[in-house]
């Protein structure tokens, strides 16, 4: 038994010599004025200090935080390494919906995840800076989110996903406190168009951005995002779209992430959007 315990501790030190790590930072946003947590996994390569990496970008949920990606998607660091991608986890607020509010001046998220996010991370981090090596996705509010900012902003964001995704916010407008940053939908109907995704889809030209859309068959948000599909579909914007078993719910989102990283993974070897 003695012989065999030094290779079994061997084996230990150089699993755990090989783990993604995870750093919570702040960035200050100058456009909120505040200084805003984010979490950055680096997988095991990043111990080389001559390679760059390209980055994913995970946008939480409504009432989330930076911290809900790493609790619901327990496969997140290992995803990491077997893809070796830098993962940014950005706090995004409790309802911000990743947008720069027309009618709340603290909130400005859209501006904070497409530039000063990307900005500061990209100083701190060896990453590869430039939109063929960078993508965004998200659950729930975040999913709305990272179409949003990925169709807004083709010149930052190579690729997009989305998972359970709030892809078109106008159905809801009693739910998840969306009405303290765009305003009544009965007054300021203006504001509820021009930030759903499945409107701000009309500016999108094809080839632009790569898109995963993926929602559970007992999903609420599942009758938009066939929606979705179906305007990227009748304007001939390739992507890939996914339906299968499962709800809203961190068992679906922790799970379709492996997949999401998988594509981005993909992409980031074609080197182009």
């Amino acid at each position: 038994m003695k012989k065999l315990l030094l290779p079994i501790l061997l084996v230990f030190v150089s699993i755990c010599v090989q783990a993604a790590e995870v750093d919570t930072i702040q960035v200050f946003s100058k456009a909120m004025q505040k200084e805003i947590k984010v979490v950055v996994v680096k997988p095991a390569q990043y111990k080389k200090k001559k390679l760059r990496f390209p980055v994913v970008y995970l946008l939480h949920g409504y009432s989330g935080s930076y911290a809900q990606w790493v609790k619901d998607a327990p496969l997140l660091m290992q995803h990491a390494d077997q893809f070796n991608q830098v993962l940014v986890c950005p706090d995004g607020g409790y309802n911000s919906w990743y947008f720069d509010s027309p009618v709340e001046p603290s909130v400005r998220y859209e501006t904070f995840c497409s530039n000063e996010l990307i900005s500061a991370i990209d100083a701190q981090y060896r990453t590869i800076a430039d939109k063929s090596a960078r993508a965004i996705t998200g659950l729930s509010m975040g999913g709305h989110g990272a179409m949003y900012l990925a169709i807004r902003h083709t010149d930052v964001f190579g690729a997009a996903g989305s998972i359970c995704g709030g892809v078109d916010i106008r159905p809801f407008p009693k739910n998840w406190d969306m009405v303290k940053v765009l305003g009544d939908p009965s007054t300021a109907k203006q504001n509820w168009e021009s930030n759903t995704v499945i409107n701000v889809a009309d500016q999108l030209q094809n080839g632009r951005v790569k898109l995963i859309i993926d929602c559970g068959l007992g999903d609420f948000f599942l009758q938009v995002n066939r929606a979705f599909h179906q305007k990227l579909m009748d304007k001939k914007i390739d992507h890939e779209y996914i339906e299968r078993p499962g709800a809203h719910n961190k068992a679906y989102w922790g799970n379709a992430i492996g997949y999401q990283l998988y594509y981005f993974s993909n992409f980031f070897k074609q080197g182009k959007a």
